[in-house]
């Protein structure tokens, strides 16, 4: 299974796309990562613009089973956040549109998921992603690695939540 982590952000959009199951050891295969880019002087719907185009043509190319894009929780400043609720917004509308199960993990989630720790370093979050996927170094820049990350714990949630259902309460 391929699952598609976004690490949402108007000026750098990370992407980690990795292959993985629901079985046996925690084994993962990072295929891709990397950050889209825009010009913090260009104005925001053009930035927004770019950032749907390349992300598309990411989606069609990678064809992943799944989208996580990180969500936002809290930031202290609404300067930053907003950027990034939008770029998020373009991300999670692209996956629904392409028929693509959407998740969102907020950082605390994936701390919690790839480290064990709900409060790790980012630190150690990028050395957990380049240990779990056999990476000899912490992919670079850290919007990727971070995306990378959000793929992880996509599984990892997955496989909880098959391991552990949840009783309906009717």
């Amino acid at each position: 299974m391929f699952v598609l982590g976004i690490d949402p952000g108007l000026t750098r959009c990370g992407y980690g796309l990795v292959e993985g199951s629901f079985q046996g050891v925690e084994s993962f295969r990072a295929i891709r990562a990397g950050t889209i880019e825009t010009d913090h002087e260009t104005p925001v719907e053009l930035r927004l613009g770019q950032i749907l185009v390349e992300l598309r043509a990411l989606l069609e190319e990678t064809t992943p089973d799944a989208v996580v894009v990180e969500r936002v929780f809290y930031q202290r400043n609404a300067k930053t956040a907003i950027p990034v609720a939008q770029a998020s917004g373009v991300a999670v509308a692209l996956a629904a549109a392409a028929n693509v199960p959407v998740r969102q993990f907020n950082a605390q989630e994936v701390k919690l998921a790839v480290t064990g720790y709900g409060a790790a370093s980012k630190v150690q979050v990028q050395g957990m992603v380049a240990r779990l996927c056999g990476l000899a170094e912490v992919p670079k820049p850290a919007d990727a690695a971070d995306a990378l990350a959000l793929a992880i714990t996509y599984f990892m949630v997955v496989r909880s939540e098959q391991k552990y259902p949840l009783e309906s309460h009717a």
